[in-house]
């Protein structure tokens, strides 16, 4: 069922990035929380990678709701998480309720994900229906990346610096519950509900391997610069400005977005291979920059790392649908987005109680270190499945 007017298009992909602008939101404001609680970089870790935690359940057990019983109930139940975790964030004074918050924006997260893409891609015009997942994705990336950029700014120039942010995005949300409500529905709802399954057919394995390998590098580095980024902005380069550490934060998503949009046309291997080596490139950069305490290298660090990570996510998953039979694909894309929200969460954690061991600096080295090779090993990997492809396509000629 496609929607008959642009203005569904146009108020879905709004609700779809006012959503996810909330989940980034709170990176600027971990070093505030940190001094009024009395918490280390290795519990700011652990509270952002709780997020993930309501990311993978919303996935996992809501994840094939929308087909069922339509797209706006469980939209409209991702704003009312949303709105609850903005909630529980005002009211926040201790450690277990910012956990909470974050659990709950990571629930708004996984409702919003996979059916607010799916609604914008059927409520699309005619004339934009091949250009709408290119603005899901922007939708998408784009809330990502303005939630600590608009957090920053707010934390640093606004009054009360801790609930100011979150007053704006109950607003923004109560916008997009209404941006919901308008539309008509998307989706022929089937009536059925289920668990959503995971499995890799074992034809697929060997490139879901590869691409999930290259997606858990890439999420690494998200959870390194949501989590971590405004402590190396403080605490390595000396720079104190809540804004300059929400740009850093939000820079990665941005250039992920930007380059997501413009990879959709290259192959799906010769792209993950791309990305796996602006991936290593960007985590080079970003141990020189901790070694040097230099901004611009931080800030070069997460655009180039950034550019990888949409490069080998968007085009590894591409690699993988094109390699899945119809009746897997739900089941394959839910396998690989729970290894990207894992590679979100544990790394960071690790990062983390690192940083308590050895200190920032070295711990923010050994990350980029450890991401940086897991990312050429993939790109090595790629390089000698596709040379073993082409001999095998020589060798099938010549006979």
């Amino acid at each position: 069922m496609r929607s008959g007017g642009g203005y569904s298009f146009a108020l879905l992909a709004y609700s779809f990035a006012a959503i996810m602008l909330g989940t980034t939101m709170p990176s600027p404001m971990y070093a505030l929380y940190s001094e009024k609680m009395h918490f280390e970089v290795a519990t700011t870790t652990v509270i952002f990678a709780t997020y993930a935690v309501g990311v993978l359940f919303a996935l996992l057990v809501f994840g094939s709701w929308s087909d069922g019983i339509g797209r706006r109930p469980v939209l409209l139940a991702g704003t009312a998480c949303a709105l609850a975790s903005a909630g529980v964030f005002l009211a926040a004074d201790t450690l277990p309720m910012l956990l909470f918050g974050r659990v709950l924006s990571g629930l708004s997260a996984g409702l919003f994900t996979g059916t607010a893409t799916a609604a914008v891609i059927e409520a699309a015009p005619p004339n934009w229906a091949t250009r709408a997942p290119t603005v899901a994705t922007i939708a998408n990336m784009g809330g990502l990346s303005s939630g600590p950029l608009l957090a920053g700014l707010l934390v640093q120039y606004a009054p009360a610096p801790l609930q100011t942010s979150f007053d704006v995005h109950i607003v923004l949300v109560i916008l997009a519950a209404g941006a919901v409500l308008l539309v008509p529905e998307t989706s022929c709802r089937t009536g059925q509900v289920h668990l959503q399954r995971l499995s890799v057919p074992q034809q697929v394995r060997p490139t879901f391997v590869i691409a999930a390998l290259a997606a858990f590098a890439g999420f690494s580095v998200f959870g390194l610069y949501g989590a971590v980024a405004p402590a190396f902005v403080a605490n390595i380069i000396g720079i104190t400005n809540h804004a300059v550490a929400g740009l850093i934060a939000g820079s990665v998503f941005a250039a992920s977005a930007v380059a997501q949009i413009f990879a959709v046309r290259i192959p799906p291997s010769r792209a993950v291979a791309l990305g796996c080596a602006l991936l290593t490139a960007g985590m080079a950069i970003l141990a020189a920059a901790l070694h040097f305490s230099s901004l611009f290298g931080l800030v070069a660090a997460a655009v180039v790392a950034g550019c990888g990570q949409g490069i080998s996510f968007s085009r590894g998953l591409a690699a993988v649908s094109q390699r899945t039979p119809a009746e897997h694909r739900a089941e394959v894309g839910s396998a690989y987005f729970v290894i990207c929200y894992i590679a979100i969460s544990l790394p960071v954690i690790g990062a983390g109680l690192a940083a308590r061991a050895w200190g920032l600096r070295t711990s923010g080295t050994l990350f980029a270190l450890a991401v940086g090779l897991l990312a050429a090993v993939c790109f090595v990997a790629i390089l000698r499945q596709e040379s073993k492809t082409v001999e095998d396509g020589s060798a099938g000629g010549d006979s």
